[in-house]
């Protein structure tokens, strides 16, 4: 007999749960969103904004239709696999979450036994998890902003989401080859941001570089919205990670103050590099700092001690900040136009913090992997300072097929994508920006240019010009 608190249902878990997921989707509507607007030349604000916002909204239809269950659902046996075969454990069966028993029953992932269960429905569980997949195309879309024709970013999108983010999420996330061999993704270094970054930097090379005036004056047109769309990203994360143990425990609280600590360190870490190496503290760079740290820290968040979070805040600041202003002056990467250097911040920091999770580990910390996969108050998830170098080569091992998978499959769907749409706008478009996309600008003038040629309005005794 349902009720509206079925006895599986603890309201505290389920409220935080969904507060979480809120916070998470906040990140990117309007976080990035903002951001994106702001960090943009003034005529590409509203195409990065229009790109993010469209993005949010086909990747959670695609989601309730059949995307959730590809993540988190029964296993597909590709090629007659058996139960226990890699080609058994790459991918979820497709379907829909829309019926009122689907979206009302208790939550629940099909390969995962171990754990403690999930005391919230899966309404809950598939909206959580929607905000981290639509936050994935956001972020890689950070690589390709002012050339990516819009109309091919609708399929392209669509097409990423369901054959490359699904298949990571279910081989870390949910129960699948990655996870049963004991690799850890907190929250998302992998599963988002090393696919997002490798994912971007292989758009950003098929798609072509930005016009030559646009990466010779990168000036944002609002520094405001820059810092704001990145404050919501840092608290925004408290969701990102504080969410993941599925309930609102000790692991919990350990993750935000752990995200907290180590974007602190991380950001701190960039500004003294600044001052270092000669470079004035810029906001954009700060920036970049802070994100490092947000990302670095994800993939370890509720593995980790205090001291490991600071740590790896200040390890992945210093890889990330070595990359993005050295290792970029080298082939490939001096090659590739990465708008807003996605790579570096995502993919690099994304990788750095899924390697350090097999050095900084800890069994002591009291956490269920993710999403229930198993506890890690376990024998044999101790990173290598801890005594044990077995996680690590299970990290390394993963990330490796993140970065093929995802670099791979990224460059077949553009390509497919490229035989029907143009995957670069044409260069009209790129020249005039916003106005010839959109039809409209993000500052739009009073007095429209084309009506009045000479820049202002005539007067009341002149008269106005044929057309106005």
């Amino acid at each position: 007999m349902w009720s509206a608190y079925p006895h599986w249902l603890n309201p505290g878990d389920n409220a935080w749960q969904m507060t979480a997921a809120t916070l998470v989707g906040l990140m990117s509507v309007p976080g990035l969103v903002v951001l994106y607007g702001g960090v943009m030349q003034k005529r590409w604000s509203v195409n990065s904004m229009m790109m993010a916002f469209i993005a949010f909204a086909l990747v959670l239809v695609c989601w309730v239709l059949f995307g959730f269950k590809m993540g988190f659902g029964s296993p597909i046996h590709i090629f007659g696999g058996g139960s226990g075969s890699f080609w058994s454990n790459i991918l979820g069966k497709p379907g829909s979450i829309l019926s009122a028993n689907s979206e009302q029953s208790q939550a629940a992932i099909p390969l995962v036994s171990s754990g403690p269960p999930f005391h919230f429905p899966t309404a809950t569980l598939a909206y959580f998890q929607f905000v981290f997949a639509a936050i994935t195309p956001i972020l890689l879309l950070g690589s390709v902003l002012g050339r990516f024709n819009f109309k091919a970013w609708i399929p392209f999108t669509i097409l990423w989401s369901s054959l490359i983010y699904t298949v990571n999420a279910f081989m870390i996330w949910g129960g699948g080859w990655w996870s049963q061999h004991g690799a850890l993704d907190y929250s998302g270094g992998y599963v988002i941001h090393l696919s997002a970054g490798i994912s971007g930097f292989v758009a950003a090379a098929v798609i072509g570089p930005r016009l030559q005036r646009d990466r010779e004056v990168d000036a944002p047109n609002n520094l405001l919205m820059v810092a704001t769309g990145a404050g919501m990203l840092w608290l925004g994360w408290n969701g990102f990670n504080g969410g993941d143990p599925y309930y609102a425990g000790v692991n919990a609280s350990a993750a935000i103050l752990n995200t907290n600590l180590a974007t602190a360190v991380a950001f701190l870490g960039w500004v003294g590099l600044d001052y270092i190496t000669g470079r004035k503290p810029s906001l954009i760079g700060s920036v970049n700092g802070m994100i490092v740290g947000l990302v670095a820290i994800t993939p370890a968040a509720g593995f980790v001690s205090g001291w490991g979070a600071a740590a790896i805040g200040l390890i992945g600041t210093i890889i990330v900040y070595l990359a993005y202003y050295y290792l970029s002056r080298v082939r490939p990467f001096r090659n590739v136009d990465d708008t807003l250097g996605v790579v570096y911040t995502h993919g690099f920091a994304g990788l750095a913090g899924g390697l350090l999770v097999g050095v900084f580990a800890t069994s002591k910390m009291v956490v269920y992997q993710g999403l229930g996969h198993g506890a890690t108050n376990l024998p044999g998830i101790d990173g290598l300072i801890h005594g044990s170098g077995t996680l690590l080569k299970w990290q390394a091992i993963t990330a490796l097929w993140v970065i093929l998978f995802s670099g791979i499959g990224t460059f077949l769907i553009l390509k497919l994508v490229g035989l029907f749409i143009p995957l670069r706008m044409k260069d009209s478009d790129l020249e005039e920006g916003d106005l010839a996309v959109h039809g409209h600008e993000v500052y739009p003038s009073d007095v429209p240019s084309l009506a009045y040629p000479s820049g202002s309005a005539p007067s009341a005794a002149a008269p106005a010009p044929a057309g106005a």
